[in-house]
């Protein structure tokens, strides 16, 4: 395979018998690999972007990852805390059994309260 055959520029196919000169041929080539370098530098330019783009998603990833775990762990930690309560939602002593009744006076529904009368007109 000769340079000249494996320049896109020089390959005429109309007419395969025109030859050009040794001179021709190498700049011919000169420009070919200067255009290549060209194109793979910036092929390289657009793989070097992709790989920060990427990187900043495997980021982002993380971190949506770590506040999803978080939010479940807190969403467990809260559920789990309503089994240290009573049905009225004060705290359960670890040595009291679990029992509603509270050594405070709680009584359940406020006594200061006034009692609305429905007068009659």
């Amino acid at each position: 395979c000769s340079l000249k055959s494996s320049l896109p520029l020089l390959s005429n196919e109309e007419d395969p018998h025109v030859t050009a000169s040794r001179a021709q041929i190498l700049d011919k080539a000169t420009e070919y690999i200067q255009y290549m370098r060209r194109k793979n530098h910036t092929h390289q330019q657009d793989i070097d972007d992709l790989k920060r783009q990427n990187a900043l998603l495997e980021q982002q990833v993380r971190a949506l990852e770590k506040a999803r775990s978080s939010a479940q762990l807190q969403a467990n930690y809260s559920s789990d805390s309503s089994l240290y309560t009573n049905p009225k939602g004060s705290a359960i002593s670890a040595f009291d059994g679990g029992s509603d009744s509270s050594s405070e006076s709680e009584p359940d529904e406020p006594q200061s309260r006034k009692k609305l009368r429905m007068e009659a007109s």
